[in-house]
């Protein structure tokens, strides 16, 4: 069986659990305007769709305003003043929350993040609440399709030492400076240093690879919904290969402020296995995403 139709095989027998209007198509995560909510967050491209999913299926809608990593900008967050520059990807989303925090302007109650900590601390905690899977894209229409590609192997095309794979030409695209997946992708194949053949593209965005010879890591969530028409379909003409005979496995993580765990708005929501965010499994794997046993964990802290 496939990824895709494993995915969804059992996403189905939690779908029933859904309104209409989580199985829809999603245009944006982005609340409509004026429509702010208790907890806001930004962040990760990876997981803005199945948070943007959670933020309509908790609460009836009234709970998690969570804005998309790429559209206009700036984005208002509350009703009144709150208005930031849009944070693209993980490391960007975590930086304006602590921003948030050093500045205590109250815009921000947590960051989207598909990486876990960078640097040690404990001003903020990284809550796991799914889990998501890496593999690498190539088109459907090139030689690269079925390619098994190795750790080792990744680690030499992203140093362009190797430009070639069975014969074919190699042309690597990483995600954009601050992708959650750019610094997972990038440490499970040993944290190369990137040659000047590396290209740089939006995450997840399957229509970057304009070239027989590209390849990029892809959320295997991500282009599970897109193809399955949950949200818009940007997989162009890709496909995904493993690697290592599989795939990089991660959890994926929304960050609050340490100080702020107790509040009854963030600990209802994340915090625990009863958390509000962690007993929504249907909508979690409806989103291509799995579930993970240590939900609502609290014991991942750091600075960024």
């Amino acid at each position: 069986m496939n990824v895709k139709s494993r995915a969804f095989a059992g996403a189905l027998v939690g779908a029933a659990a859904l309104s209409l209007s989580v199985m829809a198509p999603v245009a944006s995560a982005d609340p409509a305007a004026g429509d702010y909510r208790v907890l806001a967050g930004v962040g990760s491209d990876t997981t803005q769709d199945v948070m943007n999913g959670l933020g309509e299926s908790v609460d009836g809608g009234t709970l998690i305003a969570s804005y998309d990593a790429t559209g206009t900008s700036p984005i208002k967050t509350r009703e009144d003043g709150c208005e930031i520059a849009r944070p693209n990807g993980s490391s960007q989303g975590i930086t304006a929350l602590n921003n948030d925090i050093d500045a205590g302007t109250g815009c921000l109650d947590f960051a989207r993040s598909s990486r876990g900590v960078q640097t040690a601390g404990t001003d903020l905690t990284w809550i796991p609440f799914a889990s998501d899977k890496l593999k690498m894209a190539v088109r459907q229409d090139g030689p690269l399709v079925g390619v098994n590609f190795t750790t080792a192997q990744l680690k030499a095309i992203y140093e362009c030492t190797v430009t070639s794979v069975n014969g074919n030409p190699v042309t690597p695209l990483v995600p954009q400076s601050g992708s959650g997946t750019r610094s997972f992708f990038l440490t499970q194949i040993g944290n190369p240093t990137l040659g000047s053949c590396v290209g740089t593209m939006q995450e997840h965005d399957g229509r970057a690879l304009t070239s027989a010879a590209h390849i990029a890591p892809y959320s295997v969530a991500k282009y599970t919904a897109q193809t399955g028409g949950l949200i818009e379909d940007v997989h162009g003409a890709t496909v995904l290969n493993t690697i290592d005979g599989g795939e990089y496995s991660r959890p994926v993580y929304n960050v609050v402020e340490t100080a702020r765990l107790s509040e009854a708005g963030i600990a209802g929501t994340f915090v625990g296995a009863g958390s509000k965010v962690c007993q929504d499994t249907a909508t979690i794997e409806v989103y291509g995403f799995g579930t993970v046993s240590d939900c609502g964990s609290t014991s991942l802290k750091g600075e960024n």
